[in-house]
Order: structure tokens, then C-alpha cells, then sequence
């Protein structure tokens, strides 16, 4: 299938891929109950949704969070443009995943009641392809029941292939499926959901 819109990049979020470093975090990151998706547009107008199903991250006591994206898990609906982005575009044998790093008021996740709703600005880094870059949006915190705490994108970022060395791959996959035109700027959206850590 062509729907290759790659410009992929995920990006936007926040936390961890080591377990060993959960021991330190004072949230986890609940994969299953989070989202991370990105939209790719071909031929001028032709709009896709995709996602990432492989996403592990931590909030440390200090504020510090952190989460590991596998780029390996890129679902796009589709399994032979799934494999081709793998190798084409993210080059998942050199840089297996993308990692996402943010600095959070660790209060005010602490203080979130059930129920409540807090928008706040967020910086975040993001590194992929061997190339970081640091973008800024609004996210909306929610909490959740037993202090969890939900953190969603108010907007989409945006972010674009170049930036983070992956220009050609696109291009190598709009030649490929001999589309027209793929963009290289791709609007990134997430939902993450963190648990308090068990001690």
C-alpha cells in the first residue's frame, strides 16, 4: 500500500524503557491505557492516523520524566507499509527507539485529585534518529483514581522529518510506492496515563 505519509516522528510525550529504573520513579507509565499518534498526509490532502503501540516511560520524585518509544511497534493498519517504515524510515536496526525527556511540577502531580483538570505549558526534548529537539506545547492534566494522572496534548505537535535527519527515508518511500507527494511535517498527538509507584 502507499499510504506511506512517513514523516512519522513521533513525538510528543513523556518517559522510560529500563526497568531497572522504575525502582526510582514516583509514577509509571501505563502503556496499555495511553496513546501516542501521529498523522501522515500524501498525495497533497490525503490525511492517515497512525500509532505507536510500544511506549514505556517514568515521572521521577523530582520532576524528572522520561518515556521510551519502540519504533518497532509503528501501527499504521497496514503490514507491509508497517515493515517499510521500520527499515526506510526510522531504521530501527540502528536507532530502535525515540526517547522523550521533560521536566514536570512533581507537586502538582502529587496534589491532582480525581476529577480535577490543571492545563499547563510543557517543554519537552525529543530524540530520534540519532538527532534531539526541543519543542513546546500545552498539556492537560487530569486526575485519575488512586492518584493516577492522565497528561494529554491540548494541540498537536508538530514535527518534522528533517529536523531529525529523516528527510530521505521519506523520501525513499515516496519513490516506493510512487507517490506524488508525502509530507515531511507530521502533527503529533498523545494521551499518557501514570500509576503512583508501588514501593
Amino acid at each position: 500500500m502507499t499510504a506511506m505519509g512517513w514523516k512519522m516522528l513521533p513525538v510528543a510525550a513523556m518517559l522510560l524503557f529500563l526497568p531497572a529504573a522504575t525502582a526510582a520513579a514516583d509514577w509509571i507509565l501505563d502503556g496499555k491505557a495511553s496513546a501516542l499518534h501521529f498523522v501522515s498526509v500524501k498525495k497533497g490532502g490525503v490525511g492517515e492516523v497512525h500509532a505507536f503501540r510500544g511506549i514505556e516511560g517514568k515521572v521521577s520524585g523530582g520532576g524528572e520524566a522520561m518515556v521510551w518509544v519502540d519504533l518497532a511497534s509503528v501501527d499504521t493498519n497496514v503490514e507491509i507499509r508497517d515493515e517499510r517504515m521500520r527499515k526506510m524510515l526510522f531504521e530501527t536496526d540502528k536507532f530502535p527507539r525515540a526517547t522523550i525527556t521533560a521536566k514536570v511540577d512533581a507537586g502538582l502531580l502529587k496534589e491532582m485529585k480525581s476529577g480535577q483538570r490543571r492545563v499547563v505549558p510543557l517543554k519537552l526534548t525529543l530524540s530520534l534518529h540519532g538527532k534531539a529537539r526541543t519543542y513546546e506545547t500545552t498539556v492537560a492534566l487530569t486526575g485519575l483514581e488512586d492518584g493516577a494522572v492522565a497528561v494529554t496534548s491540548r494541540r498537536p505537535i508538530i514535527v518534522n522529518a528533517g529536523d531529525h535527519g529523516m528527510g530521505e527515508g521519506v523520501e525513499a518511500l515516496r519513490k516506493v510506492v510512487e507517490l506524488p507527494s508525502i509530507a515531511t511535517a507530521v502533527p503529533v498527538v498523545f494521551d499518557l496515563v501514570f500509576h503512583p509507584a508501588r514501593q
